[in-house]
């Protein structure tokens, strides 16, 4: 049988490990009788802790929220889990939470045992996590959008477009998305009467909030990370392009990550790029990625950037051998 302080400590990891339990199952668990379990909650409320009783058949014993934060009990791989997550959250794109991050890290180095802090060391020594590079977003504009998605609120705020224009927005947000460096809204615009999404690093907040609404059903079946995707995806195809790649289809395909456009062979020298961007600039991005020689069948309005560039490129490198090497030839692009 475990010491009173013991038995406590390990009946408020049980009850932090699920919502509600049984007198029966904590006395199962702890190896005591159920006077003993009865006993040792009204110590655990003597101590501070709000433990909830529900009477009957079904009733039973929960841990409610308290004015401080209960002892957090962790096991070696929850310990381990949670040090290894802050580590790499620390890199995250919202301004402010750094620094909470980097203090609870200090707590956590404090209390844990040498064996856990062996493994802590070599995961961290050992891998190599990509900072986020993404804009930053606001831990306070962050915590207004989270608590108007909470407490279903009608919220205001400003948006500034990818060109910078400036409006104006009322919604009903719903939720908050992380995509590749990235935070995204979930809202249904009231003027628009339909699902949009903005990015977080352009709203401005504008309180007080609007009246209570009635949650909506979600889109795309409640699958709000596949509704960001479609919505970035169809940003970034407002202009697409057709170019002729005169590569082997194996040759060019691991160049550009699959969510920039698709290939298709045309023989066994020559394939089909076909991607979409947001603007033309990119769009000269993504086929720079190819590293081979190409003709533009489609738009003329990136056949006329493709050339302003290569003039640019020409002027930057005066007197050079326009081929020193036989394969850094000017792309190809159709005459006009």
């Amino acid at each position: 049988m475990l010491e009173t302080s013991a038995r406590l400590l390990r009946m408020l990891s049980l009850m932090q490990t699920r919502p509600d339990w049984t007198g029966p199952e904590l006395a199962e668990r702890l190896g005591v009788s159920g006077r003993t379990v009865r006993y040792d909650i009204e110590r655990l409320r003597g101590l501070g802790y709000p433990v909830h009783a529900r009477r009957g058949v079904v009733g039973g014993y929960r841990l409610g929220a308290g004015k401080a934060l209960p002892p957090l009990l962790l096991d070696d791989e929850e310990a381990v889990s949670v040090v290894v997550g802050l580590r790499i959250a620390a890199g995250s794109v919202v301004d402010g939470m750094d620094e909470a991050m980097l203090r609870a890290l200090t707590k956590l180095d404090q209390v844990l045992p040498s064996r856990l802090h062996r493994r802590v060391k070599a995961l961290q020594k050992y891998t190599v996590p990509v900072r986020q590079t993404g804009p930053a977003v606001d831990m306070d504009v962050m915590t207004v959008l989270a608590g108007a998605c909470r407490d279903h609120e009608q919220l205001r705020f400003g948006y500034s477009s990818h060109d910078g224009k400036e409006t104006s927005r009322v919604v009903e947000p719903y939720r908050l998305v992380h995509r590749m460096g990235r935070w995204y809204l979930v809202a249904w615009d009231m003027k628009r009467e339909d699902w949009r999404t903005f990015r977080m690093d352009r709203i401005t907040p504008r309180p007080p909030h609007g009246p209570r609404f009635t949650p909506r059903e979600l889109p795309a079946d409640g699958d709000v990370a596949a509704f960001v995707n479609q919505g970035v995806e169809s940003a970034r195809g407002q202009v697409r392009a057709r170019v002729l790649v005169r590569a082997p289809i194996a040759s060019v395909a691991d160049r550009v990550p699959p969510a920039f456009g698709s290939f298709a062979v045309v023989d066994d020298d020559t394939c089909v790029f076909e991607t979409g961007a947001s603007s033309i600039e990119n769009l000269a991005v993504y086929i720079s990625l190819l590293d081979a020689d190409f003709e533009v069948e489609d738009p003329p309005e990136l056949v006329a950037y493709i050339r302003r560039l290569a003039r640019r490129y020409t002027g930057a490198t005066p007197g050079a051998d326009p081929d020193p090497a036989g394969d850094a030839t000017a792309p190809a692009v159709p005459a006009s």
